[in-house]
């Protein structure tokens, strides 16, 4: 869908694409409560209104549009030059990329990039510092060189590992496992990394709804399709952002195997805020 010729975020076109078999299948009441839940028509609307800007641009903006307060917790920690990797925590979703490439994106004149799930590459203001990780599917020969080509950059490389959003396990907001890909990929480029926590959290229905799908068995993950609806509620919210140490690739030898060293520093993150 397009408007003004700006490409606008369509549902229905998303679905038709990723899932042709199940588009045959939706009906469109359906399709409209959809947009209802994903907020379909607010997000077009900050769309049009900032369609002149791009990128990190783009993420600043929406931190004043959702008129969030960002505290950053030991930001001596964040070198003026070098090419890191950059992992965090992500209880958000949402809210939380776009405080990171915000705050991150101001330090390094926009030289940011983000390792993001492909189904984001439909939000036009951010393909040019998203690269998409296909969680749906074999990785494509195109999306891997892409990837190996931003970590050899002089960019930033963002990411989060654990590859979903955080859940709730045993009353705590935490990450699933986390992938051990940032691991390889700092030693393949030598890049330093450099831990994040974030600290915020979704409401507790999204939480609910989660807890409740596994209870079932239910393998697809349905309550992702309320975090745009988390992200206006944490509107006007304060969020603390703790940056650790940089932590030099040479320390990831082979007294660990790269899943555990990728243990080993989420261990580090959530160890920020304590």
């Amino acid at each position: 869908m397009e408007k003004e010729g700006v490409q606008l975020i369509n549902i229905e076109q998303v679905v038709a694409k990723k899932a042709p078999a199940a588009y045959k299948k939706i009906p469109n009441f359906v399709f409209n409560l959809l947009k209802k839940t994903i907020h379909q028509d607010e997000l077009n609307h900050l769309i049009l209104t900032h369609k002149d800007k791009d990128g990190v641009a783009f993420m600043q903006a929406m931190v004043e549009e959702f008129k969030l307060n960002l505290e950053v917790v030991n930001e001596n920690n964040i070198p003026d030059e070098g090419k890191f990797t950059f992992v965090s925590n992500h209880p958000l979703g949402g809210l939380d990329g776009i405080c990171l490439s915000a705050v991150l994106g101001a330090k390094y004149n926009g030289r940011v990039r983000y390792l993001v799930n492909d189904l984001l590459m439909f939000i036009p203001n951010l393909r040019s510092i998203f690269i998409p990780v296909n969680k749906h599917g074999a990785q494509a020969k195109k999306a891997a060189d892409l990837i190996n080509t931003t970590y050899a950059s002089d960019n930033q490389v963002i990411t989060f590992p654990s590859g979903m959003v955080s859940r709730s396990t045993d009353g705590k907001i935490v990450d699933m496992e986390w992938k051990k890909s940032f691991i390889q990929k700092s030693i393949e480029y030598q890049r330093d990394i450099i831990p994040v926590y974030f600290e915020a959290k979704n409401s507790g229905m999204f939480y609910s709804l989660a807890n409740l799908r596994k209870k079932l068995g239910i393998k697809l993950n349905y309550e992702m399709i309320l975090l745009p609806d988390e992200m206006f509620k944490n509107t006007g919210n304060t969020f603390r952002i703790h940056f650790g140490k940089p932590i030099p690739w040479q320390h990831f030898d082979e007294s660990k195997t790269q899943k555990q060293w990728a243990a080993w520093v989420k261990e580090i993150v959530y160890n920020l805020s304590k």
